[in-house]
């Protein structure tokens, strides 16, 4: 019987020749990550073990991003604990701020993993590395911990979806679009500890950012990892980064069989979708723009994880250059790294988007998790294009949120109201 891409880099990380969904297997772990809220956590129980010895610093990588810049004194205290932490143990992937960014950003640019490998990490939104052809997905604090200490984890052999992408994209229409599609037609829980696998030649048209966004909204679904196949623009992506043009490290790319099984096929035509946004409070909620032109806004949000990568930066700049941002809504710019920070200057996107009265921030989860840094007040609604969007996510219990592509969250924040650029 045929085999998936995950089950696949599963198989061989497991030391096993094949695996069967359902099947309990140990596999060794090529990067175990966290950021300063989960890794804090890993810490705390590697001391109550009474474990002062980490298996391989090389395969740990440590990322303050989420209530960073500092945004308080227990803030200060947490990612002051990992600090430590790294410099005791020499660990070789820490990423301190100002030279780092949002986790799920920084480690495919500086080539922390490459395909064929497999990672785990202390937050659900890991799944993002799947763009590069690994198996990436999220794990608990105490699952980091041990394979911080053994260099192993347990995991279940997912269960595989296939998802196909075909047809031509209508203007406006991107990666977020698509996977907004999906999760309208799947449901949140249509995909539950499943790998799903994104086919289909839309990808060749599509920037890698698009595939990225993808993958790490596979958990949105409910998926334990978001997978694409390699191709030439992996390739491109893989050996531009810090680390390969430093080493030169050797990596396998996995290709699913031709009768891999999987228990989920979807096939959607993206001649049919148009510019979409998931309403609150689900990113399963999802209805086209032009439906929604009613809701007025407060804020928008652009960039974070989710949709911080430069070809997204460059699409909303489109939309913002020579306009302004509507009186009545404020708009906070989240670039996904360092690096894209500086690429975006390299182009001038930073002067775009202050000359239409946006922030330009630096990279953060805070506004994504009502953390800091664009909190939402009560009754208040934003466009953002990060990755949920369920009740109090963003700040008030009572804020609403609509998860959109950034053309979108642009021209919204532009109107004062939900709309595509089209209604410039």
């Amino acid at each position: 019987m045929g085999q998936t891409i995950a089950e696949k880099i599963i198989a061989v990380h497991a030391g096993r020749p094949t695996v069967q969904p359902g099947q309990i297997v140990n596999v060794s772990v090529d990067i175990a990550m966290a950021n300063e809220l989960s890794a804090a956590l890993s810490i705390k129980e590697l001391g109550e073990w009474g474990i002062d010895h980490l298996h391989n610093p090389e395969k740990i990588c440590l990322i303050p991003d989420h209530f960073t810049p500092n945004k308080d004194l227990n803030a200060a205290k947490i990612t002051k604990i990992v600090r430590e932490f790294a410099r005791r143990h020499n660990v070789k992937w820490y990423f301190e701020v100002g030279r780092a960014g949002i986790e799920h950003a920084v480690i495919p640019l500086e080539g922390v993993i490459l395909p064929g490998q497999l990672m785990v990490g202390g937050d659900s939104h890991t799944c993002t590395a799947g763009a590069l052809n690994c198996f990436a997905t999220g794990m608990g604090s105490t699952d980091i911990a041990c394979a911080w200490a053994t260099g192993e984890v347990w995991l279940k052999v997912p269960h595989s979806a296939r998802l196909t992408f075909t047809g031509k994209l209508r203007p406006h229409v991107y990666g977020k679009d698509l996977i907004l599609h999906a999760l309208g037609d799947l449901t949140t829980a249509g995909a539950t500890y499943m790998s799903i696998e994104y086919h289909g030649d839309v990808f060749e048209k599509l920037p890698l950012s698009d595939r990225f966004t993808m993958s790490n909204m596979a958990i949105e679904a409910g998926g334990k990892a978001g997978l694409f196949e390699f191709d030439q623009k992996t390739k491109e992506i893989v050996e531009s980064t810090p680390r390969f043009i430093q080493d030169k490290p050797k990596y396998t790319p996995y290709a699913p069989d031709s009768d891999a099984t999987y228990a989920l096929e979807r096939t959607y035509d993206v001649s049919t979708i148009e510019p979409l946004v998931a309403r609150p409070f689900s990113p399963d909620n999802v209805a086209v723009v032009s439906s929604c032109t009613e809701v007025n806004i407060d804020e928008v949000v652009i960039g974070g994880c989710t949709n911080g990568w430069l070809e997204d930066l460059v699409r909303a700049a489109e939309v913002f250059r020579g306009r302004k941002v509507h009186p009545n809504v404020r708009v906070v710019v989240i670039p996904g790294s360092q690096r894209i920070i500086r690429q975006a200057c390299d182009l001038g996107l930073p002067q775009i988007f202050i000359d239409a009265g946006c922030v330009f921030s630096t990279s953060t989860c805070g506004p994504c998790i009502g953390g800091h840094m664009g909190v939402l007040g009560e009754g208040e609604i934003c466009v953002s294009t990060t990755n949920r969007n369920f009740r109090g996510r963003m700040g008030h219990l009572s804020s609403e949120v609509y998860l959109a592509n950034p053309a979108v969250a642009a021209a919204s924040a532009i109107l004062g109201h939900i709309g595509s650029p089209d209604d410039l």
